[in-house]
């Protein structure tokens, strides 16, 4: 039946491209639907506000799953949700979180904020960009099309074989983990690579590396990251694949394979995935500290070699997450040392921040609230992080409740704390409307106090023996603690809702909001709130750090031109995009159907045809005049 369905599509794409597919009344009439202008944009902003709607939606659901984990184990001996359907969701939970929502949630920030901060128009490759968008959003609903059917992955976030080779884990779980993740993960890396590119070539006149926020800086060596990490995952994940599917034994030790190359794989991905996850967040802490302290970011180009520093420390230190596989003293020894020296360019981080608020004219908005309910809360995570680098501690530490408070700490106490920060204050200039401060308020307190009530006692549940993983535990010690961290959970829950019903609230009748909300010091603050689609009428020149604010300083109400007006050269929509990746979502669903794989060559077949299309495919773009052009922009 799959591959039935598939071949239907499959025939009427082919038909659709090849006779021109509509009429032009039909083509007209989409064309001015909103619907079709988004699944259509290439303009940076709305791909921006697709990933990070998307990954909003990903991190309910994430939520969702932790909230039924923690309902399971809030008393002893609890049967609310045993074995196997625990299992889908603590490997759902992780996976959902780690790369379906923070990382989409992020780039959305990159997205809309990045080429404004260096004042381009646009990414380099606007194509690329919706691409990688649709890809990701397509891996990710494969991923998650096991809850409906067949079941989801079952093996942890992290697979690791032999459990999830096909001899014990027989069901399509494992599969739409294995090509939801290599969709999703080709879309994280066509965007790195965008990134890479667009900071390195489209920077405005005068704005050199070093007079560059902190955000895009973030936003630089995250990409980075990406480019030399996914890689791996990905190949990871289809030698995974040949073995379930066409029956290699890459990871099967009793065939000859080696389980621990798995490890060694995942985890060269894995640690500077959390890199990739936290970097960004600093970014955003640096922006948020100088705009509402008033003060330029304290010590800049040390912060600047400190993320670079982080960036390639990131890189070598993936052996300690495998302390316990055995690889000997000195490994462990040189990995140890690494794990902890990266506690160096962090810390310089942490103090620069104080030094930034020290002396500063500090405003407590929402957006300055969670920077500072950051600070401690990532330093916690942090101090953990220095404990479970040493080998021999780590042998205590290793899969019990310590690494989970430790991780959660990093990630939520650091990643979505720094997410929440972005959301408040850039929401103004991504949808021209300001987010109550009341209900920003109540979603940090409550957030915050839910967030340490949850995971600061799984430091003291793993200390007293509690492994990960498991789905109940006996009467005693583990009883209370594990009672105030399900409770905890509900202000994390309550934050949430409040930050939803804020957003839905600014939606309805919201305050607009000006140019300028938070006198703010880099380039997004001087053109209106939202941006036109062409974002500046004219290049600004940068003279230096914090560009805008210095224009300021002079009495000027706008950066100086860099250029004469004239008409602007835009992007044509396409929806080749979102084609190619509905493609890729057909191919990997008839992979997992197996049905003689039929339906996923042809699958892959018409991605290729798509992209035969795309290369013949002449597209000028179009131009906007002068005349229709705020010439207040």
């Amino acid at each position: 039946m799959a591959t039935l369905i598939i071949v239907i599509v499959f025939a009427l794409f082919l038909a659709a491209i090849f006779t021109g597919g509509y009429t032009k009344d039909l083509q007209e009439r989409a064309n001015q639907t909103k619907v079709w202008d988004w699944i259509t944009t290439v303009d940076h902003k709305k791909i921006g506000i697709l990933y990070f709607m998307a990954g909003f939606f990903f991190f309910l659901l994430a939520g969702l799953e932790a909230f039924l984990m923690r309902l399971q184990l809030v008393v002893p001996a609890n049967d609310f949700i045993i074995g196997d359907p625990y299992n889908q969701l603590l490997t759902m939970h992780g996976t959902t979180m780690m790369f379906l929502a923070a990382p989409p949630m992020i780039l959305g920030l990159f997205n809309f904020i990045v080429p404004l901060q260096i004042g381009a128009r646009d990414v380099a490759f606007p194509f690329l960009n919706a691409l990688g968008f649709w890809l990701f959003l397509f891996g990710g609903i494969l991923i998650n099309l096991g809850w409906v059917f067949g079941g989801v992955a079952d093996a942890g976030w992290t697979s690791y074989p032999s459990l999830s080779l096909q001899q014990y884990s027989p069901g399509p779980g494992i599969d739409y983990y294995t090509l939801g993740l290599q969709i999703s993960g080709i879309g994280t890396l066509v965007g790195g690579i965008n990134f890479i590119v667009t900071i390195i070539n489209m920077r405005t006149p005068g704005m050199s590396f070093l007079r560059m926020p902190l955000f895009t800086w973030t936003a630089f060596v995250t990409s980075g990251l990406i480019l030399f990490a996914f890689p791996a995952l990905t190949v990871g994940l289809l030698l995974l694949m040949f073995d379930r599917m066409f029956g290699s034994h890459f990871f099967d030790f009793t065939m000859g394979g080696q389980t621990i190359i798995w490890e060694h794989i995942f985890w060269i991905f894995g640690h500077p995935e959390v890199y990739i996850l936290i970097l960004p967040a600093f970014g955003v802490m640096s922006d948020v500290f100088s705009t509402f302290s008033k003060k330029r970011l304290f010590g800049y180009t040390s912060m600047v070699f400190a993320t670079v520093l982080i960036g390639f420390l990131g890189f070598m230190v993936w052996v300690h997450h495998m302390f316990t596989v055995g690889l000997g003293p000195v490994s462990n020894t040189v990995f140890g040392l690494a794990s902890m020296a990266i506690a160096v360019p962090t810390g310089i981080k942490v103090f620069n921040w104080l030094f930034t608020m020290w002396g500063g004219e500090i405003h407590f908005k929402t957006p300055m609230l969670f920077a500072v309910g950051f600070i401690p809360t990532f330093v916690i995570g942090g101090v953990t992080g220095v404990m479970v680098a040493l080998p021999a501690a780590d042998y205590q530490y290793h899969d019990n409740y310590f690494v989970v408070a430790h991780f959660h700490y990093v990630l939520v106490g650091g990643t979505i704390l720094g997410i929440f920060a972005g959301i408040y204050y850039w929401w103004p200039k991504m949808f021209g409307k300001m987010l109550s401060e009341k209900l920003g308020k109540i979603h940090f307190w409550t957030f915050i106090i839910g967030m340490h009530l949850t995971f600061f006692p799984q430091h003291f549940l793993g200390l007293f023996g509690m492994p990960r993983r498991v789905f109940t535990y006996n009467e005693g010690a583990l009883a209370p603690l594990n009672l105030v961290s399900t409770i905890g959970t509900i202000g994390m829950i309550i934050g949430s809702l409040a930050l939803i019903y804020n957003m839905y609230q600014t939606f309805r009748k919201g305050a607009p909001a000006s140019a300028d909300p938070w006198n703010g010091r880099s380039l997004e603050w001087s053109i209106p709130s939202p941006p036109p689609v062409y974002n500046f009428a004219q290049l600004p020149r940068v003279r230096g750090f914090d560009a805008f604010w210095l224009e300021k300083q002079e009495g000027k109400k706008e950066m100086t031109p860099a250029e004469p007006l004239g008409s602007i050269h835009m992007p044509s929509p396409s929806v080749l995009p979102f084609l190619m990746s509905l493609g890729m979502f057909l191919a990997g669903l008839g992979f997992i159907v197996r049905d003689t794989y039929l339906a996923g060559f042809l699958g892959l077949l018409f991605v290729v045809i798509l992209m035969f299309v795309r290369s013949f495919q002449h597209d000028p773009g179009y131009h906007i005049d002068l005349n229709k052009m705020d010439h207040n922009v």
